[in-house]
C-alpha cells in the first residue's frame, strides 16, 4: 500500500473543501482499504467521515417520506424492526449482503458507491477499459459473473450493490453536497452505463460527497419485495437479484416497479416491462411477458447465459409474493 495522510472531518463543508484532486472519503472502509491494498486505489490523503454529525440514523416523517443518513452502519438498518415495518425490503436485501462484521463497519453510502468486483478489475497488473485500457478481458475471458445487458460497449461489470436496487424500486433519491453546493438525484442516475458515460461508475462530481437518501412518501405506499440468487448460501454477491414493488388494489398490480441486480453495469429497469404488469393481476403469464421485456436485449457473454431463466424466474417469484402478501 503506498503512504497516505489522514485527516478528519468535522463537518460536511469541511470534508467538501478537503476531498479534492488525490483525496478520497472514507466512511466505513470495507471497500476502500480493499482496493488500496490491491493497489487500485492509491489516494494521497484519506478524508475520514466519521467525525460528521448528522450523517447517522434513519427517520420517518409522515407525509415527507423517509430519510436515510449515509454514514448509518448497514446492521442499523437490517435489525430495525421499525424501519421494517415502514420499509422491509431494505432488510431483505441487506440480510444477505456480508458477514456481520462488514454489515457493521459498512455504511449506506459506501454500499451504494462500491466499486464492481470484477476480477480483472481487481487486478493491479490488468489495464482493462474502465482502468483506462484499450478492452474489456471480461468480453472472452472468465465472465460467469459478468453483465448480459446493457454492455453496448466498453465494460462488462455488474453494479454490486444490494441495496441499490431495492431503494430504486421505491423510488429513492440521494443528496450530494460539495463546495459548490447541494443538489438532489434519483439514486438510479447515480450509476454511469458505459455505453452512454466516460469510464466511471457513479455520477459523482469531484468533491461531491453522498450524505443522505431519501424515499419519498409514494414510494412507501409500494409493497416491496427483494431476492437474491448466490453461489454460496450466505454472504456473496448476487448472481442475479430482483427487486419488486408495487401497489396492491383490488388484487391487481399498480405502479410496480422491477430491478435487476447483477446482469448490468448499472441496477436493471426496463418501463415497458412495469407497464405490461401495471393494472393487472398476477399471473405466471403476466410474469413471464414482463421478464421477456426486462430482458428482450440480453446478450449473454460464453459462460454466463445461465443468468437469463434465472433472472426470469426470480422475477416470477419476487411478483408472487407481494401478490400474495
Amino acid at each position: 500500500m503506498k503512504p497516505f495522510t489522514y485527516v478528519r472531518a468535522t463537518s460536511v463543508a469541511e470534508a467538501s473543501r478537503m476531498v479534492v484532486a488525490g483525496s478520497a472519503p472514507l466512511a466505513g472502509g470495507t471497500d476502500l482499504l480493499g482496493l488500496m491494498k490491491g493497489g487500485i486505489a492509491s489516494p494521497a490523503r484519506l478524508v475520514d467521515l466519521g467525525g460528521i454529525d448528522g450523517l447517522n440514523g434513519w427517520s420517518r416523517e409522515r407525509g415527507a417520506g423517509l430519510r436515510i443518513g449515509a454514514l448509518t452502519p448497514l446492521v442499523d438498518l437490517e435489525t430495525s424492526d421499525q424501519l421494517a415495518r415502514h420499509l422491509p425490503i431494505v432488510r431483505e436485501a441487506l440480510r444477505d449482503t456480508a458477514t456481520l462484521q462488514l454489515r457493521n463497519a459498512g455504511t449506506v453510502g459506501g454500499n451504494l458507491l462500491q466499486r464492481n468486483r470484477c476480477w480483472y478489475f481487481r487486478d493491479a497488473a490488468i489495464q482493462c477499459w474502465l482502468k483506462g485500457g484499450t478492452q474489456c478481458f471480461a468480453k472472452e475471458g472468465e465472465n460467469e459473473h459478468h453483465a448480459i445487458i446493457g454492455t453496448a460497449r466498453g465494460c462488462n461489470r455488474v453494479a454490486p450493490s444490494d441495496l441499490a436496487p431495492a431503494l430504486i424500486a421505491h423510488d429513492a433519491r440521494v443528496t450530494l453536497t460539495s463546495t459548490r453546493g447541494t443538489r438532489s438525484v434519483l439514486l438510479a442516475d447515480l450509476f454511469t452505463d458505459p455505453a452512454l458515460h466516460s469510464r466511471e461508475e457513479h455520477t459523482l462530481r469531484r468533491g461531491e460527497i453522498l450524505t443522505e437518501v431519501q424515499v419519498p412518501e409514494s414510494g412507501l405506499q409500494r409493497r416491496g419485495t427483494y431476492l437474491k440468487a448466490m453461489e454460496r448460501k450466505t454472504w456473496s454477491f448476487a448472481l442475479v437479484s430482483v427487486a419488486v414493488a408495487a401497489r396492491i388494489r383490488g388484487g391487481k398490480l399498480r405502479d410496480p416497479r422491477i430491478v435487476l441486480g447483477g446482469v448490468a453495469p448499472v441496477p436493471w429497469r426496463v418501463e415497458a416491462a412495469e407497464a405490461e404488469i401495471d393494472g393487472h393481476p398476477f399471473s405466471d403469464d403476466l410474469a413471464r411477458r414482463a421478464a421477456d421485456l426486462l430482458l428482450a436485449d440480453a446478450a449473454p457473454l460464453a459462460k454466463n447465459g445461465y443468468k437469463v431463466p434465472l433472472a426470469k424466474e426470480l422475477v416470477r417469484r419476487a411478483l408472487a409474493r407481494i401478490a400474495a402478501a
